[in-house]
């Protein structure tokens, strides 16, 4: 998250960097759905579960996650960075055409430093310090230790070290072994807490119980870790299928999420502020506390409503916050319909709560097509709870954002496509195509966007929560950044821009539909 936060703060100030959109993951998701690729996604850290289906498969793995060095995987490891995406060659025989690539083997790795035994690889990672263990826990040790080639701890760079702790580790015949001569280095009141530490942690690399290749065989998913904490089966599956976000079972089992920080302005509070109510109806379905509890116990702390802990940008640093879950209406809290039980409710009562949620009427929503309906709810949802207000400008360009998407989508359909659409569409991208005059970036503008992408994503999740009340817009066609601002930029100096897509009634006709309906 804090690096995150470094590339976001970099991008807003216009140096480089990277950052991925917020709404990535839930795109992904639904391109995968469109293409019919099976997948699956994990209840926790999907690596032993990756791992194992590798290996059950005899696939290499392919990722940007150098964990995958250490798991011993008959396939090897495919870096997707070493992957020449545009040097595609033919290949002989059937198998067509491929991309050359890399591959990683831990065999062949193993090798290289003599007799290195391949169990000591989990080892070597938490050592050198992962996702689960923290370095300092071990400074003694590089102190004090002699590392063979002359690579002491203070010297030398990174890379020499790491050969150095291989090289050291290759004389011991097993874990157990190398781990007593670590704790040899340090205090003894320490070796006890190390010694679990180091342990656990090289658990992360072992093999995963979870049988992945069942569940895309019968499309159910299996976890202990998920019946050890008694998540509801329909929550589970839908969690595997990508239908709920990780957010929520973050939600549910941890109380605790982290609340991904985008391009905004870092004098402002956090974008995902706009959608705390929504966080907080989301928090009330997943942890609220049985009627009967409540009125059977004594104990007024078992009245008070659930909390959740999250991690959010407080200007140019993460801070943690305790938010309290909201107070449902009195159907949601009946024990008729605990958690397990959601999707049983009637679509209208689960509708009815989405759209109070948002602040709109279905009535209101039913001339909009209702693939569009959950945005300009939530859109409605924006104007109101956004700080500062949005702007004219701003709202137009990203209602003329989701027309120039819709106008896409008909253009790729011949069903669906008249012969103004196409030519509305040609001069579309002809409009494109021309340099824009000013190339300022509004950070204000930036911000007010962001936010509408944060009341979008959690829009999103409590309309996946309450079994989709209301249709998924397809999120590739919905928003494109770029596009927003040039928009937003030219209706500024050029308000003719607003009848970009004039030659199309069609589309005319739907600007001003969701205008006159997110104004009303």
């Amino acid at each position: 998250a804090a690096e995150q936060l470094r590339a976001a703060h970099g991008l807003s100030r216009g140096a480089g960097g990277c950052l991925a959109p917020l709404l990535t993951r839930e795109a992904f998701v639904q391109a995968l759905g469109r293409l019919g690729v099976p997948f699956v996604q994990c209840f926790a850290e999907a690596d032993r579960e990756i791992a194992a289906l590798a290996n059950s498969w005899g696939c290499p793995v392919l990722s940007l996650d150098s964990d995958f060095c250490v798991f011993d995987l008959a396939g090897g490891y495919c870096p997707l960075s070493h992957f020449q995406w545009e040097s595609v060659r033919a290949g002989d025989g059937p198998q067509g055409c491929y991309v050359p690539a890399r591959c990683f083997s831990v065999d062949r790795f193993c090798r290289h430093f003599g007799r290195l035994n391949k169990s000591l690889l989990p080892l070597f990672a938490v050592m050198n310090g992962n996702d689960y263990m923290d370095l300092a826990a071990l400074e003694a040790f590089f102190s004090k230790v002699r590392l063979p080639r002359g690579c002491a701890a203070g010297k030398g760079g990174k890379h020499l070290r790491l050969q150095g702790l291989l090289n050291w580790l290759s004389q011991f015949a097993e874990p157990t072994e190398a781990v007593e001569n670590v704790l040899k280095y340090l205090k003894k009141h320490q070796r006890e807490e190390i010694r679990e530490l180091l342990c656990t942690s090289m658990e992360d690399y072992a093999p995963s119980d979870v049988n992945l290749e069942d569940f895309f065989q019968n499309g159910r998913y299996e976890c202990e870790a998920a019946r050890k904490v008694d998540v509801p089966q329909w929550v589970l599956d839908a969690l595997a299928k990508g239908k709920l976000a990780p957010f929520v079972i973050n939600a549910l089992i941890l109380k605790s999420t982290i609340l991904r920080v985008q391009v905004e302005n870092m004098q402002r509070p956090s974008a995902h502020s706009a959608a705390l109510p929504i966080r907080q109806v989301i928090y009330g379905l997943l942890l609220r506390v049985s009627q009967n509890t409540e009125a059977a116990s004594p104990n007024k702390q078992t009245q008070e409503l659930p909390v959740v802990c999250e991690f959010d940008r407080c200007q140019k640093t993460i801070k943690k916050t305790f938010v309290q879950a909201a107070s449902l209406p009195a159907d949601f809290c009946d024990d008729r319909f605990p958690l397990e039980k959601l999707m049983e409710m009637s679509t209208s009562c689960r509708q009815m709560l989405l759209l109070e949620t948002l602040g709109v009427k279905m009535s209101f929503l039913e001339p909009i097509p209702s693939h569009l309906q959950l945005p300009v709810a939530v859109t409605c949802y924006w104007i109101r709870c956004s700080e500062p207000k949005v702007k004219l400008h701003q709202l137009k360009a990203l209602l003329l954002t989701i027309v120039a998407g819709e106008l896409h989508r008909i253009n790729d359909d011949p069903v669906l496509r008249a012969g103004d659409d196409s030519i509305a569409y040609n001069e579309f991208l002809k409009w494109k195509e021309k340099k824009l005059q000013s190339n300022d970036f509004d950070l204000d503008a930036a911000h007010s966007f962001c936010q509408w992408q944060c009341c979008l994503q959690m829009g999103l999740y409590l309309n996946q929560l309450l079994c989709t009340p209301l249709s998924e817009p397809d999120l590739s066609r919905l928003y494109t950044g770029t596009l927003v601002h040039r928009l937003y930029q030219e209706l500024k100096s050029t308000p003719s821009v607003e009848n970009l897509f004039i030659l199309s009634p069609k589309m005319t006709q739907l600007y001003l539909l969701l205008l006159n309906t997110v104004e009303s």
